[in-house]
């Protein structure tokens, strides 16, 4: 029996497990297909700053600890994997086109006020860091400690470095009923047969909420789908990341650069269409209008797990004290995913966890 068991095999499933198993705790990860093949591989891997001494909100104190894990997660992956994930902080302008002088004043306020270093911009100053942005620009800030990750390979380095700590991973492995009884949850059926372990992690991402469904109460997980479209062009137009609020801009460094994301409520429809990709690669053109002759390389979409109120479940399922659910992460399960497995590796050690849960807890219908 594991000490154990994560149901879903996403960046937030293997990130728990590994924290699980740098603390010597034994791990299976269950996944109905291939590991990190839903919204973990379909993002772009975008890193936003926070500082934990200032933050004020449950949103803000989840992102800046994972801000401050990053450094160390990205070293020690590479360390136990021998894959570098391309974590780096490079920047990034967040900018608006035809819009007021003001439209981003209390984005930078906001910033600043928790602790976070931004600087406005006048027009002048945007173009000078990226020469190519297109006409129009009123408003603009700079956010210099933003970084960014290639989440294919933070995933890649995660699945090895989890295969080397003796992490059981069973992909193509559904979970097909959760079992519970006096409040604790015994085992669950799978195709491979039982299977049992001391604690249970549901990281399930937009599927969390069919599976706990049969425990009563379940959070409220809905799939957002984001399509994707990924350009490539030598030289690259652009330095860093470029945000227009939740779509964006980001260069690869290989002369790539992903544009995204559609935000469209679905269900579990993953095809790419017609409208999103033109309504993306029209983004493209609008920022940078050298893209226009960029080669359209790829397109994907993946499907987000957005939560009632837009902040992530995690914690202990009421009235199962060995189930512990960590779901819901929309657009930042990449993001949170560090400080997400800390959090869930205190819990299951019995350690008070480092933010405060009441925020995210798993049985509220809204926000606080």
């Amino acid at each position: 029996m594991h000490d154990c068991l994560i149901i879903g095999g996403g960046v937030i499933g293997l990130s728990v497990a590994w924290e699980l198993s740098r603390h010597g705790l034994s791990c299976a990860v269950l996944d109905q297909q291939a590991f990190g093949q839903e919204s973990s591989w379909a993002g772009a891997g975008m890193l936003p700053p926070g500082n934990p001494q200032q933050a004020e909100t449950s949103d803000e104190r989840l992102r800046s600890h994972s801000h401050v894990l990053w450094p160390e997660w990205s070293a020690a992956l590479r360390d136990a994997s021998g894959i570098d994930n391309g974590f780096r902080r490079d920047s990034a302008l967040e900018v608006r086109f035809a819009g007021q002088p003001g439209d981003l004043d209390d984005e930078v306020r906001r910033w600043l006020s928790t602790g976070v270093a931004c600087q406005p911009l006048a027009e002048s100053e945007a173009r000078e860091l990226e020469p190519e942005l297109g006409p129009g620009i009123s408003a603009a800030y700079l956010l210099p400690e933003h970084g960014q990750v290639r989440n294919p390979r933070h995933l890649k380095a995660l699945h090895t470095a989890c295969g080397r700590a003796r992490v059981t991973l069973l992909p193509g492995t559904p979970v097909w009923e959760i079992a519970r009884r006096d409040g604790r949850v015994t085992h669950v059926e799978t195709p491979a047969g039982r299977m049992t372990a001391g604690h249970y992690v549901v990281a399930s991402g937009a599927w969390s909420e069919r599976l706990l469904a049969p425990l009563g109460n379940p959070p409220w997980v809905r799939p957002l789908r984001g399509q994707m479209v990924l350009l490539s062009q030598f030289p690259c137009s652009l330095a860093r990341v470029i945000n227009l609020g939740h779509r964006y801009l980001v260069p690869r460094g290989d002369g790539r650069v992903l544009v995204g994301s559609t935000e469209e409520d679905v269900g579990f429809d993953r095809r790419n269409t017609a409208e999103g990709v033109l309504g993306l690669l029209e983004l493209a053109r609008q920022v940078v209008p050298a893209l226009s002759q960029a080669t359209l390389e790829r397109t994907w979409a993946g499907l987000r797990p957005r939560s009632i109120d837009g902040l992530p479940y995690l914690g202990r399922l009421p009235g199962t004290d060995n189930l512990i659910v960590a779901t819901g992460h929309h657009r930042a399960g990449l993001q949170l995913s560090p400080i997400t497995a800390v959090l869930v590796g205190e819990l299951i050690r019995g350690i008070s966890p480092r933010v405060d849960l009441h925020g995210f807890r798993p049985d509220r219908v809204g926000s606080d």
